[in-house]
């Protein structure tokens, strides 16, 4: 893919950051939804705990991961940090391909889970999932954002592959335009 271009590239970069920042938040609410469900002190609060859970999950849950992984991915061509060239880059896009694909099978399917106990009149069951699953996914975002401050780590061996020769040739002419001295 080719280079985009400066304000293309800032303008994805800041919708970028504002969705992966607003997907932190969101699972910071279905965390604290969970929690508030899963220790109401009546069944009316605990439903609308999973009610309101169960609409964050409906609308904007998978719109916004997918949101994260698309314009992190498109950034990632588009730049000169590739998608394979360097580890962390590579660390974030396998990491957020695996959280999207947990929040969309798994905790999607925890809170309709949730939501049919409360239509039944039930007990929700295991609602330590509700309160299990978004802390795990709050970690894995708080550690995502770290490296993408911190940028750790060097480049993987596609990466050296790919900016080795481009040094290589810098050298040889540069070397190329020095006299010879023999000695």
């Amino acid at each position: 893919m080719r280079q985009l271009k400066r304000p293309v590239r800032r303008a994805l970069l800041v919708m970028h950051v504002v969705v992966s920042v607003g997907w932190l938040g969101l699972t910071l609410g279905v965390l604290a939804l969970g929690l508030a469900g899963a220790t109401a002190g009546s069944a009316e609060a605990a439903a609308g705990a999973y009610r309101s859970m169960n609409v964050l999950g409906d609308w904007l849950l998978i719109p916004v991961s997918l949101l994260s992984l698309i314009s992190g991915v498109v950034l990632s061509l588009g730049t000169p940090w590739g998608l394979a060239r360097y580890r962390w880059v590579y660390v974030k896009f396998w990491l957020t391909l695996v959280t999207t694909a947990a929040t969309a099978f798994a905790l999607r399917a925890r809170i309709d889970a949730a939501m049919a106990d409360v239509a039944a009149g039930r007990a929700v069951g295991a609602a330590t999932d509700l309160i299990v699953a978004p802390s795990v996914s709050l970690g894995v975002y708080a550690f995502l954002t770290a490296i993408s401050v911190v940028k750790p780590w060097g480049p993987t061996a596609r990466g050296r592959r790919l900016r080795g020769p481009r040094r290589d040739r810098a050298a040889s002419r540069r070397y190329a335009r020095e006299p010879i001295r023999e000695g």
